[in-house]
C-alpha cells in the first residue's frame, strides 16, 4: 500500500504543475502577437492606418467576462486581457494618448485603465490643450474628465466640444479613492495646511471637518500638483491617488476619507474619427433649442415616443445667443441605430442645432 505524499510532496508537484501552465500561456501570448502582428501586415496592405478598434476591443473584453469560468473575478481577468491587448497593439503602432495632467492625476489612471500600460500617455496642463493636441493629430486620442458622482459635471470639458470636431471614442469610470498623504519631512501631528483640487477637497469635506477642523485648505490644479509640493514640504499634506502617491514617494495617513463610497468619475475617450457599433453603445449629442415654450419638451419627447434610455442632461449657457442654451445630451444606442436616426431625424427639424458628439462602446471596465 503506498503511502501519501507529504506536504513537501504535494507542493513540488503543484509548483511543477504551474510551471507548465505558465509554459503553455507564454506560447499562447506568443502566438497572439505574432497574430497581432500578421493582421497590422494585413491592414497596412490595404490601406488601412487605423489600427486601434474600439468597438473591436470592447467587444472582446464583454466576451472575456461573460466566458470567464473563474475563480477570478470577470473584471480582473478582463484587466489583463486589456493589458494583453494594449502590448499586442503596440507591436502594430503604439498609441499616443493626451491627458489632463500633469502625471499622477486621476485622469492618468483612466488613461492607463482604458488602454493600458503600452500606450504612450502624454500630460499636458489643461483640458483645452487635450482637444487641440488630438485635433492637430500631435495625439491618436485624448482623456478628460466630464463628471463626478458627487460634484456633478466638469464645465470645461463640455464647453470646449463648442468649437471642436473631435468625436467621442469611448468612456472609463473610475472608481475614486482619496488619501490623506504626506512626505517624509512631514509629522503626522504637525500637519497645518492641506492642498488638493477643488473638487476633491469637497468630495473630502465632511471627513476633513471631523479629522482636521483647524487645518487651512488650500486649492491646486491637480492633486498630482498637490502630492509633488507636499513632497518638498515639513508641514503639509495632500489629499490624492495611490498613482501620485507611489510617483513622488508618499506615505499615507489615511485611505479612502472620500464623504461618499460610492464617488465616481466618468472620463470621456476624445478623437478625430467615428466609431462603429460594438452591440452595446451610447450616443452623445449636443443641441441648441429656440428660446420659447415648450421647446425642451419637443426635444425630449421623439426620445420617450421611441423608448430610448436617456442617461445624462446637461445645460450650458450658448455662446451664440444671450438667455439660451445648449443641451448635452447621452442615451443609450448608436447613431447608425434605425430607432436612433428616427428619433434624431425627428428631433432635427425643431432645433437650432444637432450635432453628434459621438456614439461609442458602453464603458466594460
Amino acid at each position: 500500500m503506498s503511502e501519501a505524499p507529504n506536504g513537501d510532496d504535494a507542493l513540488a508537484a503543484l509548483r511543477q504543475r504551474i510551471d507548465a501552465i505558465d509554459q503553455q500561456l507564454l506560447e499562447l501570448l506568443s502566438a497572439r502577437a505574432r497574430a497581432a502582428q500578421e493582421v497590422a501586415a494585413v491592414k497596412i496592405a490595404r490601406g488601412d492606418i487605423h489600427f486601434y478598434r474600439p468597438e473591436r476591443e470592447a467587444q472582446v473584453l464583454r466576451a472575456v467576462k461573460e466566458r470567464n469560468p473563474g475563480p477570478l473575478a470577470g473584471e480582473e481577468v478582463a484587466r489583463l486581457f486589456r493589458e494583453i491587448m494594449s502590448a499586442c497593439l503596440a507591436l502594430e503602432q503604439p498609441i499616443k494618448v493626451a491627458f489632463l495632467g500633469p502625471e499622477g492625476t486621476f485622469t492618468q489612471a483612466a488613461a492607463v485603465k482604458h488602454f493600458g500600460h503600452s500606450a504612450v500617455a502624454v500630460p499636458l496642463p489643461a483640458i483645452d490643450e487635450v482637444f487641440r493636441e488630438v485635433a492637430a493629430a500631435a495625439a491618436d486620442y485624448g482623456v478628460v474628465p466630464v463628471e463626478n458622482s458627487t460634484e456633478g459635471v466638469v464645465n470645461h470639458t463640455l464647453d470646449s466640444f463648442f468649437d471642436s470636431s473631435l468625436q467621442i471614442c469611448g468612456e472609463v469610470e473610475l472608481r475614486i479613492h482619496h488619501h490623506l498623504l504626506i512626505g517624509p519631512n512631514t509629522r503626522a501631528d504637525a500637519i497645518s495646511r492641506v492642498y488638493s483640487h477643488p473638487q476633491s477637497l469637497a468630495q473630502c469635506r465632511k471627513w476633513l471637518d471631523a479629522h482636521l477642523p483647524r487645518v487651512e485648505r488650500l486649492t491646486l490644479n491637480s492633486n498630482a500638483e498637490a502630492a509633488r509640493r507636499v513632497a518638498g514640504e515639513w508641514n503639509s499634506a495632500a489629499i490624492a491617488g495611490a498613482m501620485a502617491e507611489t510617483l513622488y514617494g508618499l506615505t499615507r495617513l489615511h485611505s479612502n476619507i472620500e464623504d461618499e463610497p460610492d464617488n465616481t468619475t466618468r472620463f470621456l475617450i476624445i478623437g478625430r474619427e467615428a466609431v462603429a457599433p460594438s452591440g452595446d453603445d451610447k450616443t452623445s449629442i449636443m443641441v441648441s433649442v429656440k428660446n420659447e415654450p415648450g421647446a425642451l419638451y419637443r426635444l425630449l419627447e421623439p426620445f420617450q415616443r421611441q423608448g430610448i434610455d436617456l442617461t445624462r442632461i446637461e445645460t450650458r449657457p450658448s455662446r451664440a445667443r444671450k438667455w439660451s442654451y445648449v443641451f448635452f445630451i447621452d442615451f443609450s444606442g448608436h447613431s447608425t441605430d434605425e430607432i436612433v436616426r428616427r428619433t434624431l431625424d425627428a428631433i432635427a427639424p425643431t432645433v437650432v442645432e444637432l450635432r453628434v458628439l459621438g456614439s461609442y462602446p458602453r464603458a466594460v471596465l
